[in-house]
């Protein structure tokens, strides 16, 4: 099978495209880091419909979004807001006329109204709905990024995680945004990218009018994920004295029922680990 992702070479992308070749499954790459020919906000994208046609199933990653920092700063903007709507508009039109399988990644956020990126996501699922598609939600995922994607990045772009190792790394030292009470269900991109794939291979299964939510099903606040790269890191961490500025403390709840399908196997200790690691051997 030839599985498409668009935003493939994104933290999710990556890890998605290293676990379907590891189960011999063939990957089509598609992502704006490889060529400007793949900017999905170009519409009639001739190159995303030859790859749409050539695949067999679709996984919609790609979407102007980045960590807490950069939703707060820029999530309102026109640019942020209209750069989504053009993503959405020329993917789900292609969709539309090839019929093909396929996923779009949403977010645990799409049912908060005073977040324009939630609103965005809400507005994804809608067209996702419309088309038979499959709607995951993502909560809070992590994961190592290469250095070529990490560089080609606005340092705001960077998750939670990402943000406090390289603070502690580069600075010895983790200044927080906030006061770090936060709670966030943190799962590593590697468990994410399985249980996608996993969704997409019983495709024809699957109730394509639920919401499969992707989740550790474990809470963590911000401050606890500060402790636990100090652990791994030697540094001082600095709390900051604003609360949640973002969610607004708002605490969805994931559906539990994708745990009859798959659970998760790594530990916010495990998937900060594995980040350091794989740092490391590129000596970031």
């Amino acid at each position: 099978m030839k599985h498409l992702i668009l935003g493939s070479s994104g933290q999710v992308g990556s890890h998605l495209k290293e676990y379907l070749i590891s189960i011999g499954e063939e990957v089509i790459d598609f992502d704006i880091i490889n060529s400007p020919v793949q900017d999905l906000r170009v519409s009639y994208n001739l190159n995303l419909y030859d790859k749409i046609i050539m695949s067999d199933y679709v996984y919609f990653l790609a979407f102007d979004v980045g960590g807490s920092k950069y939703l707060k700063q820029y999530q309102d903007s026109y640019e942020f807001i209209d750069n989504n709507i053009k993503i959405m508009n020329n993917v789900f039109q292609l969709l539309s006329y090839t019929k093909k399988p396929f996923l779009f990644t949403s977010s645990q956020m799409s049912n908060i109204s005073t977040s324009s990126y939630g609103l965005l996501k809400a507005i994804g699922e809608k067209y996702t709905n419309s088309l038979n598609g499959l709607v995951v939600r993502l909560w809070n995922i992590y994961g190592y990024e290469s250095p070529t994607f990490e560089r080609s990045l606005n340092r705001l772009k960077n998750d939670v995680v990402t943000d406090f190792i390289q603070m502690a790394t580069f600075d010895k030292l983790i200044k927080m945004r906030t006061d770090g009470s936060e709670l966030r269900q943190m799962l590593y991109a590697s468990d994410c990218a399985k249980c996608m794939a996993d969704l997409m291979l019983m495709y024809d299964e699957l109730d394509k009018l639920k919401n499969y939510h992707i989740s550790s099903f474990t809470w963590s606040s911000i401050y606890d994920i500060a402790l636990e790269v100090q652990k791994q890191i030697s540094c001082e961490i600095i709390k900051g004295e604003i609360s949640d500025d973002v969610q607004f403390d708002k605490q969805n709840k994931p559906d539990p029922y994708i745990l009859e399908l798959w659970k998760p196997t790594l530990t916010l200790s495990d998937g900060i680990s594995e980040i350091i690691r794989r740092r490391n051997e590129f000596k970031l």
